[in-house]
């Protein structure tokens, strides 16, 4: 297995960019899939916030690799997304200054208890204007299969990715795992569209935990993965953390394997998981 370039959602070990970079650093990975910064959306930044954040990450040796964005997590209401169009054309000049190589997208959520095949047209539709908008930025869109969009489960990732070749896939076993979704099943069909992963494992009742530790397969999908050099992943942990856990007795900490007492441990967690599978 060729060890992967390794990336992060750091603000889940710090809202503040100063304890994300700490918190890469600590783990030696190479950079962060920013989602937020100083507690603010990355969407929502200021191209004058963004410049500052490059600066400190170029200072530190760090990269972004994608921005964890927002884009496509509405409805299929006309009106929001014109709005939403501008947000994404605000993000891809943030993408620029960041230096980022991509942005992470989804396929709109689905009214709930209707059938996501009767949306298609509106889904594509609107799919087919970001991905234009997107052109000559130099910056790729990458889909992510999430719960209650169209895209959640694999066979409408795979239209999505059969209709827009330009389209890159980002694979999130736990999210498949939560819709249901068989995870070799989906890496079988949807890995000649893959990107890079988001490192999530989960187990069947949903809860996520560190990978290897769920029904994810994520040994054997990394392995079939990481059989070429130059591959990239990003640690999204997820986990959950009890504020309260310090404060138990020992007997009953154990009670729960996945519960962390600060979110910089469930971090460290989450990245020392990754590392004992690709080792």
């Amino acid at each position: 297995m060729h060890k992967p370039h390794i990336y992060a959602f750091a603000d889940e070990a710090s809202s503040k960019i100063d304890g994300q970079i700490a918190a890469m650093k600590r783990n030696g990975l190479d950079g962060l899939e920013i989602r937020t910064v100083d507690g603010v959306n990355i969407s929502d930044i200021t191209l004058e916030k963004a410049k500052e954040v490059r600066k400190k990450l170029d200072d530190s040796g760090l990269i972004v690799w994608s921005l964890g964005s927002p884009i496509g997590k509405i409805g299929l209401d006309k009106a929001e997304f014109e709005a939403h169009l501008d947000k994404f054309k605000h993000t891809l000049e943030l993408g620029d200054i960041l230096g980022a190589k991509n942005i992470r997208m989804f396929s709109f959520y689905i009214p709930k208890d209707k059938l996501a095949e009767n949306y298609r047209g509106e889904v594509f539709d609107r799919m087919g204007r970001l991905i234009e908008t997107a052109k000559g930025s130099g910056i790729a869109l990458c889909h992510e299969n999430e719960k209650g969009i169209y895209g959640d489960i694999a066979s409408r990732c795979l239209e999505l990715h059969e209709t827009f070749p330009e389209l890159k896939a980002v694979f999130d076993p736990a999210n498949f795992i939560q819709c249901g979704q068989e995870t070799l099943e989906a890496w079988e069909m949807l890995k000649p569209y893959v990107y890079y992963l988001h490192i999530k494992d989960a187990l069947a009742n949903g809860m996520v935990v560190p990978a290897g530790k769920g029904i994810g397969h994520l040994g054997e999908i990394l392995s079939d993965y990481l059989s070429v050099p130059g591959k990239s992943v990003t640690v999204e942990p997820h986990l959950k953390v009890f504020a309260g856990f310090a404060n138990l007795e020992q007997g009953d900490a154990k009670l729960d394997d996945y519960s962390y007492p600060t979110n910089d441990a469930a971090f460290d967690a989450a990245c020392n998981a990754l590392i004992e599978i690709i080792n």
